[in-house]
């Protein structure tokens, strides 16, 4: 199952790296990808370790279910309820931060849901519910899913019905989808930048403190996958959350603007 799931799934990306360089298998979110920092990372991660990276490119939902299958060494997802969940169970042996950026509310430029105004995030979903505004969800388990699930949350709103759509994919496949249908999104920021095929919509929401969006390293416990290749990931995890790391991810940069912001913190282990 695992085994078909990755080949209709996952997008694998493999950079070229010298002879006789390690592998390490690691499941990442579509959005890490997407934002053209990980052809940033990755070339200098295998330079300095000699370390390989084989990237999983998939939703948090998905690249933990990968981790507790055992099928990569490491995973890099953007969800902490689910994050501090998959090390409970045992699945890694512990949760590193390594970065944050936001999220963002993107609509139609009428915005016939008054979003652009309003104090907060889940203000701006119930209005969008308040309106019967469609709206795009990606409805995939991903981190920007779950995110997007808290907002309602804090909204007061189980959105559904025929302004509500999820679609069951990635964020360039959902923007898409919003864009044609001239609806509300949420989007982490690095991808909107990426995205050409705006149309009529136009950023209306962000800075409510509910976008927040760290990202974590996650090593695959080896105590319950002995194959895993824990030594390669416990060093790409130091690298991670070195002073080349800060540089390269502070430096970062689309449009002009800073996608992400270093804040590794100490190994926190359980």
């Amino acid at each position: 199952m695992i085994a078909r799931l990755i080949s209709s799934l996952l997008l694998v990306l493999l950079l070229a790296t010298p002879l006789r360089a390690e592998m390490l298998r690691m499941a990442v979110t579509t959005s890490f990808a997407n934002s053209g920092l990980a052809d940033i990372l990755l070339p200098e991660i295998a330079r300095d370790t000699g370390i390989e990276l084989q990237l999983l490119i998939v939703g948090t939902g998905q690249a933990l279910r990968l981790g507790a299958a055992g099928d990569v060494d490491a995973v890099l997802v953007h969800s902490r309820e689910a994050e501090e969940a998959f090390i409970a169970q045992g699945h890694a042996t512990h949760r590193r931060e390594i970065m944050y950026n936001d999220f963002i509310i993107v609509g139609p430029r009428h915005d016939p849901a008054h979003v652009a105004g309003a104090g907060s995030a889940a203000e701006a979903f119930a209005r969008i519910a308040r309106a019967g505004a469609p709206f795009v969800s990606r409805g995939d388990d991903s981190g920007t899913h779950r995110a997007e699930l808290s907002i309602w949350s804090r909204a007061g709103v189980t959105p559904s019905g025929a302004w509500y759509r999820a679609t069951g994919q990635g964020m360039g496949a959902a923007l898409n989808t919003a864009s044609g249908m001239g609806a509300y999104i949420l989007t982490d920021r690095a991808s909107w930048l990426n995205f050409s095929n705006r149309a009529d919509l136009v950023l209306l929401v962000q800075g409510d403190p509910a976008l927040f969006n760290q990202y974590a390293f996650l090593p695959v416990n080896p105590a319950r996958h002995p194959h895993v290749r824990a030594q390669e990931a416990a060093l790409v995890e130091a690298w991670l959350t070195g002073p080349r790391a800060r540089e390269l991810i502070d430096g970062y940069r689309l449009h002009g603007q800073q996608l992400f912001h270093f804040n590794a913190t100490p190994m926190v282990t359980k």
